[in-house]
């Protein structure tokens, strides 16, 4: 079949990173990182996030084409004393306390429900 591997869309190559980052050139406190096969779900999250910050000016990505498994995300901060880079990695650590927040959540709900729905041996 005229198709690429599955396994193509999200392991990468040996000589491949997971994220590049390349400083935007005519401004100063601006830059674009290459998330490697990666897709819309985590540019999307990370987007919103980076939206957030009050030191971010502009969040944006871009995917180039539906088979090439690679999101560009830009970012613009409002100030020239904050990287792109510490933006991002705020916003990842952000994600990541919602996340466990999420687990936390979840995991005492279906405790609970199992405490109050306990009918022993299994219903029977």
């Amino acid at each position: 079949m005229n198709a690429p591997e599955r396994s193509a869309a999200f392991l990468l190559e040996d000589d491949e990173e997971k994220v590049e980052y390349q400083a935007d050139t005519k401004v100063s406190n601006a830059g674009t990182f290459t998330f490697n096969k990666e897709d819309h779900t985590i540019a999307n999250l990370l987007r919103m996030q980076l939206l957030r910050d009050p030191q971010v000016k502009f969040a944006g990505y871009m995917h180039p084409h539906p088979l090439v498994h690679k999101i560009h995300l830009k970012i613009q901060t409002t100030t020239s004393q904050v990287a792109p880079a510490e933006t991002l990695s705020s916003a990842i650590e952000d994600l990541t306390n919602e996340t466990d927040h999420l687990i936390t959540q979840v995991t005492d709900a279906i405790d609970k429900w199992k405490r109050e729905n306990d009918t022993g041996l299994m219903g029977m």
